[in-house]
């Protein structure tokens, strides 16, 4: 889950596999997005779709807005659709199928309200670094499995970075953008 080579085929070998936050991260995010009044939402690693219900749904009671979401594994991407389509969530996310170095690297808005990391940990600084720029002041940073990603960890938890940060639950950073 460390490395920054070999993330494809350990991912690969779990495309059958749902990689879901757990049901309180997902009441979370629902809670932050929704009362952080979120309309721009970016997520790294979208599996079948379960983070994305809950962002997508936060979205539209908060009026509409617009969720981008990565994942490198197209039977998921179809999975997470359909999930998004029974939701009726669907027209407020946009899938990027690939590699999220690559289909995050462009178009992103100028503004993000929320960032979701959940993808190969060990990307989690990169990621960062392709959103960092847009992420507004006041901007939620959550990252689930953070303790795999030691890297990302020692950057938000760095005062000089322009995070506030803390562990929450078992599993997740939650991190809020100062600067």
């Amino acid at each position: 889950m460390q490395s920054k080579t070999e993330y494809r085929d350990f991912y690969g070998r779990l495309k059958d596999m749902p990689l879901a936050v757990s049901r309180e991260t997902g009441r979370l995010l629902y809670m932050l997005a929704r009362g952080g009044r979120a309309r721009t939402v970016v997520e790294f690693g979208t599996s079948f779709g379960l983070s994305t219900l809950h962002l997508a749904a936060a979205l539209r009671d908060n009026g509409g807005g617009r969720l981008i979401t990565s994942e490198f594994e197209p039977s998921k991407v179809a999975r997470a659709m359909a999930n998004l389509t029974a939701g009726g969530l669907i027209d407020l996310v946009e899938f990027r199928e690939g590699d999220a170095l690559k289909t995050l690297a462009f178009d992103l808005p100028e503004s993000v309200d929320l960032l979701l990391l959940d993808g190969a940990k060990a990307l989690y600084p990169e990621i960062l670094d392709l959103v960092e720029g847009r992420l507004r002041p006041g901007a939620f940073v959550v990252a689930d499995n953070a303790d795999h990603s030691p890297d990302y960890l020692a950057r938000v938890r760095d005062p000089a970075r322009g995070y506030l940060s803390l562990p929450f639950g078992e599993d997740v950073e939650l991190s809020v953008r100062l600067a």
